[in-house]
């Protein structure tokens, strides 16, 4: 058990701070599974709708440092190519 004030500090920063970036990853997957819902019930005017708001969201995760450049830009592409292929 940490021993110093500072150090005591550190361990309830790093608890508030888990505590946050575990809410903004469950918000970045629960607005994933939303979007992949909406794929894949064919529905294009809700995927369209919902790209903006899942994009921002994503492109926010990597600000945060939630999840790293290159998975977010494999999610973005993925997700972009779904929506073009259901509204073709």
């Amino acid at each position: 058990m940490a021993n110093t004030f500072s150090a005591l500090k550190r361990v309830r920063t790093a608890a508030r701070r888990t505590e946050v970036n575990r809410q903004r990853k469950s918000r970045l997957r629960h607005q994933i599974r939303t979007m992949r819902r909406a794929l894949e019930a064919k529905k294009a005017d809700d995927a369209n709708s919902l790209l903006p708001a899942t994009f921002s969201l994503i492109d926010r995760a990597v600000k945060w440092g939630i999840i790293k450049r290159n998975t977010a830009a494999r999610y973005k592409s993925r997700l972009n190519a779904r929506v073009k292929a259901l509204a073709a």
